[in-house]
């Protein structure tokens, strides 16, 4: 069993250590009324998508909530707390923008699985999550045990989702990813993270062609390339006629069952399949690296 398999299966008890951990952490993560910025990269930009939308959608009276990639922060913007969410701690676009928000007298919680990093070391406040911690390359359990602890704070409870969770991890996968060359994610609301990071789980460890949108904007264009070797996996839709118009085109379609961040176990459980049919080591994606850190200028 590749390392990320294992990862994987351990999802739900990860889950419930992240949501017992998130009562302990509320003074490091946002009141009502603060005006809040979360970052990341790769997976965890994603995971900030869905955490952003999904404290609009629960709280919008809570206060404006934004998601970022470091580099696209707006210059000007009024920001009363960032959440910075780094697996490693040592992504450098991630340490330069807690060093920017210091510089601007920001609250900086930081989410990270690694307490002795750089990030760890510079935040003014720190979660660790060691127990989701990963040897694999590809994110998987520290990603959704990050959005499992922030959604816990929201309020929401997660034990609905954990049982949906280990359903996922040992139930049939809905298709056979060999079958398909064309893999579509389509969300709605916080799920349309999940359908994007759902998108870069295959791209990265199985090499596959893979797309994500909301999907009420999939009719919009993007459904013209939809055919019989497309899998359409929807983990939300305002619009039950998406998952028809659809099917319409030939595209099988997977309309999501569990909770969405459980549907995301089952995806990436896929992406491990998919990687191992076509001769690759989902542990060890292509070009990838546990963490990008950059040349510093004036660095030999």
């Amino acid at each position: 069993m590749s390392l990320t398999s294992e990862e994987i299966a351990s999802q739900p008890a990860c889950w419930r250590e992240a949501a017992a951990l998130a009562a302990e952490s509320v003074l490091a993560l946002p009141y009502a009324g603060e005006r809040v910025v979360a970052l990341g990269c790769g997976t965890s930009w994603f995971v900030a998508q869905a955490y952003a939308a999904r404290r609009a959608e629960l709280h919008w009276a809570l206060g404006v909530t934004d998601a970022y990639t470091p580099t696209e922060l707006p210059i000007e913007r009024p920001i009363d707390r960032t959440i910075v969410i780094t697996r490693s701690g040592t992504t450098t676009e991630a340490i330069h923008a807690i060093e920017r928000m210091q510089a601007e007298a920001t609250f900086t919680t930081v989410i990270t699985a690694v307490p002795d990093s750089p990030a760890a070391q510079l935040a003014g406040h720190l979660i660790t999550l060691e127990f989701a911690d990963e040897r694999s390359v590809v994110q998987t359990r520290f990603a959704t045990s990050a959005l499992a602890l922030l959604r816990t704070h929201l309020g929401e409870d997660l034990e609905p989702a954990i049982a949906d969770a280990e359903r996922a991890v040992t139930m049939p996968l809905p298709h056979d990813p060999a079958s398909f060359d064309h893999f579509v994610f389509l969300g709605a609301g916080w799920s349309v993270g999940l359908a994007n990071e759902a998108a870069l789980k295959l791209r990265e460890s199985a090499q596959a062609h893979t797309e994500s949108y909301p999907a009420m904007e999939y009719r919009h264009g993007p459904i013209s390339v939809a055919g019989p070797s497309s899998l359409v996996w929807i983990l939300g839709s305002p619009d039950a006629s998406v998952a028809d118009d659809v099917a319409a085109t030939g595209a099988t379609v997977r309309v999501g069952e569990l909770d969405p961040m459980a549907e995301l176990v089952l995806i990436h459980r896929t992406a491990v399949a998919l990687a191992e049919a076509r001769g690759l080591d989902p542990d060890h994606p292509r070009h990838l690296t546990r963490s990008v850190v950059l040349q510093e200028e004036g660095t030999p």
